[in-house]
This record gives structure tokens, sequence and C-alpha cells, in this order.
């Protein structure tokens, strides 16, 4: 068997839908557990929607997922360019070959013949197909009205009644030539069709496999018919299932984040990513392996367990993941991808430095496990950030407390003990809490409760012995909101509950 080498060939036209994310990262799983080589290719011949900053988002976010590639527009390599837009004279070339050897020709029929055989044929219960009217032109006369400036576009002759291949995830696969009708492989303006064009360099590449989602299908038997009439060997097809929303719908914007680009903006680590989409059609070899690192999922990745069956894109399920991984990260490294939402949100000034950073770890320690999303980490570390006391003490939740003689007895006996401390450690802060439980008898709940409310302006969060730590260490350090420590949270709060 020749070298695996196998390509992810994206348009340029908007952001990354996980589809697509899918295809790439199971592109190079394949390419990597054969030792293969994995080719990046810009299929950008969609000159009014491809855009070089498409381009630009394209290749960071693949990096940004964990993939890399061997050859491509950046890196180069032996089969270059990697840009369909850089490869027109290369498909001209072929396209003249065709015309020569009779098995492509010429076609000057304008949009609105084709338009009005559409309509006719739809009209008639047909399937719309070329009528290859312009298939019985001769050869020269064809060639004149070419010289005389008449645009024309280039099409191929069908000859075969069905096309046939063996689908490495569908199986033998067969699909009749009347749904074809002779296909255009380069367009009167100048820019090839897909089917040619993807033909051509996967040969020139000396692609082996293409592994591609199922909605290429229908586009097979004109692929076929191209390297039929170039004398060539098509390589193995490969068709992913649809991703499917939880509607059991095609996976859309409307079923809630879809790209790249959503998914990073929430917080999804790409470590959480690659291997839920992993999961999206695949399987491992046990069938239940769910938490793969990537030379796991290179070292089980096979064709051969990728089902037929739509994968159903379950978001709570992504969100599982995204926890646990977000619990192995390293904590330095959390914190370095968490400094961009707490600053998004007001909560962090720019550049944090060092101290700043360690401070970040201890917050993500304290709310972490509360979190699904990094996105969701300003909102759980509210506690931490913001302290108003005046709006806390107006709650009914607070006003019950303070209607309580128990609760009243230990914060007027907690509250002056803590205003007497500079600085309060957790350290002291215990030895207080026993001093306050001896001298009122309350304990348990009955003695933290009312302290937690006072020192935190909430009901429930984070266990106090990180939360005071972080109040502590927060209110020395440069940042962009002014996280304040227990003293002073407890004398605000006394003030506005009149202690």
């Amino acid at each position: 068997m020749s070298k695996v080498r196998v390509r992810f060939a994206p348009s340029p036209t908007g952001y990354v839908h996980v589809g697509n994310a899918r295809t790439a990262l199971f592109n190079w799983l394949f390419a990597r557990h054969h030792g293969g080589v994995y080719v990046l290719r810009i299929e950008d011949t969609d000159v009014d929607r491809s855009k070089p900053e498409y381009e630009r988002q394209l290749l960071e976010y693949l990096r940004w997922f964990g993939l890399d590639w061997d050859e491509g527009p950046d890196t180069g390599g032996p089969f270059g360019p990697y840009r369909q837009s850089e490869r027109r004279e290369v498909y001209a070339q072929y396209a003249e070959k065709l015309i020569g050897q009779g098995d492509a020709y010429y076609c000057f029929c304008s949009p609105e013949q084709l338009e009005a055989e559409r309509q006719e044929a739809l009209k008639a219960g047909h399937q719309p197909r070329y009528s290859g009217r312009c298939r019985k032109l001769a050869p020269q006369q064809a060639l004149d009205r070419k010289a005389a400036g008449e645009p024309a576009a280039v099409r191929l002759k069908i000859v075969e009644s069905s096309f046939f291949w063996n689908d490495r995830v569908h199986g033998p696969t067969s699909i009749s030539s009347e749904v074809i009708g002779d296909p255009i492989l380069v367009r009167s303006e100048g820019p090839p069709a897909y089917n040619y064009a993807a033909v051509i360099d996967d040969h020139l590449m000396e692609i082996t496999q293409v592994i591609r989602g199922d909605d290429h299908i229908s586009n097979t038997p004109r692929q076929l018919a191209v390297y039929r009439a170039l004398g060539w060997e098509p390589p193995e097809f490969a068709h992913l299932s649809t991703i499917l929303g939880a509607d059991r719908t095609r996976l859309s914007k409307r079923h809630g984040a879809t790209s790249m680009e959503s998914f990073r903006e929430m917080g999804v680590l790409p470590e959480a990513l690659r291997n839920y989409l992993a999961l999206l059609g695949w399987s491992p070899a046990d069938g239940k392996t769910e938490i793969l690192s990537p030379d796991e999922l290179v070292k089980q990745f096979s064709l051969d367990h990728i089902t037929k069956s739509p994968a159903v894109f379950d978001t709570d399920k992504l969100n599982w993941m995204n926890r646990h991984y977000m619990k192995e990260c390293p904590p330095r490294r959390l914190a370095e991808l968490a400094a961009p939402f707490l600053q998004s949100a007001g909560q962090l000034g720019p550049q944090p430095g060092p101290e700043v950073m360690a401070w970040i770890e201890r917050v993500l320690d304290a709310v972490l496990k509360n979190i699904s999303l990094l996105s969701q980490l300003p909102e759980a570390a509210r506690i931490v950030f913001e302290f108003d006391a005046p709006r806390a003490v107006a709650t009914p939740e607070f006003q019950e407390l303070l209607a309580a003689p128990a609760a009243l007895d230990v914060l007027n006996t907690f509250i002056p003990k803590a205003l007497a401390e500079s600085a309060l450690t957790y350290e002291r802060f215990r030895e207080i809490t026993k001093a306050v439980q001896k001298e009122t008898g309350k304990k348990g709940k009955d003695l933290y409760h009312p302290i937690r409310m006072a020192v935190t302006g909430a009901a429930s969060g984070p266990e106090l012995e990180k939360l005071i730590p972080i109040y502590e260490e927060g209110a020395k350090l440069s940042l962009g909101q002014h996280v304040k420590s227990v003293v002073e949270r407890l004398r605000e709060f006394a003030e506005a509950a009149k202690l």
C-alpha cells in the first residue's frame, strides 16, 4: 500500500463549523495513525465569498484545536501551491486535454436557457439535468465560436449508466448517471467547478483516501467521471455521517453554538472539544471509553469504527467533558485561559502579573466545581469581586437573618472580634469562630451561616476556607476591580445592618 495521504480542504468563506472541524480531526487522526501525510488545501475558487481573513481565522482555529499539517499554504510542500486560486493554469491545462480527447466540450448555453430547461424539467416532474444541447456541436464550430469571444463553459461528457464505489463507511454504493447530466468542469467566467478542481488536486497531490461529510456523496459520481475520463485511479472514499441537533434535524445555528469560534468564546477547552468531536460518529474499540488523550485517539482511530447513522450533538455531554478537562488542566494554564473572561467582565485589569495569575488560580480552585465553561466564570466569581452590603442587607433573606436572635448573637459576638484584626488569615478566622462558639453556645450551621452571610453577602458559595485567603490576597493586589478584605466587608456589613 502506498503511503497514506489525506487532505482537509475547506473553503475560506466563513467560520469553521463543527462538522468541518470533525472532518479535519478525522483526517488528522487517520494520517497520524498510519504515519501518513496530512495536507491542508484551501479551496478558494468562490471569489465572491472567499476572503483572506477567513483563511487566517481558519488556520488559527485549527491550531487552537490542536491540529498540525505536513503540507499547506503556510508550510509549503512538494505538490503546491495549496490554494486553488493559484492553480487555475493547471485546471485549464487538463480541461483542454479533455476537450482534445473528446471527453469534454464547450457549452454556450446562457443562464436564461439553463434556467428555462430546469423549470421545464421540474414542471414535468423530472430531476433537473442539462439536456446536452451543446454536446451535439461540431468540434470546429465550437472552437470558432469560442475564438470569436463567445462565453463558454466546459462540460464533461457522461457516458456511464451508473457509478459504483465501495465506501469505507457506507459500503457498496451506486448512483445512476441519470441524475447527473453533463457536469460543468470550468465555468464561462473562468473558475473551475468544485468537482473538477477537487479531482485534479487530489490526484496531483497523491491523496489516497478522501474522508469527508456524507453531504458530498452526491458529488462522488461526478468526480469518478472525471477520474475515468483522465484515466486515473480514484482514491478510497469515506463519507462521515451527518451531525444532528437534539431535535434530530441537521445541526445549525438555531441549535446554539456550532462554530469553533463560538465554542472558544464560550470557554470550551480545545482538548475537550477535540475529544468530544472524535466521539461523534466514531467509537474506540471497547465502545465505551469516553475520555481519550490525543495519543490514545491516534492509536485507536480506525475508519472501521465509524458509524453510518447520524450523530447527535449533545451540549450537556460536551459541557461534562469540558468540566473534566478543566479539572485536569494545569492550574497556571487554566488561569491564563480564564483571565480574558475576567477582563471582559471588568473584573480584572490588563496584563496581569505572576502574583495576580497565582491568585486567579485560587479563585478557579474555589469556583471550578460550579462551572462547565470558562464563560461562566465571571458570574461564579461575583462572590469574590462584588460586595454591596446595603443591597445584601435589604434582601428578604438577610432581613430574616437579622430578625433571628440566635444569628444576631453570633454576629454581635463575631464582628467586633474580627474588626479588631488588621488582617484576617483563615487560621485567625478559625480561632475567632471557636471563641464565638464557646461564648454563644452556637455551632454548625447556626454558627457559620450568619458569619458566611456577613462575610460574603450571600447565603451559599465556595468554602470560607478558600474564600477568606482569596479576599485577603485580592485586597492587596492591584486589580481592575477592587476586591475587599474580610475586615472591610464586615465593617460595611455592620454599618448597613446597624449592628
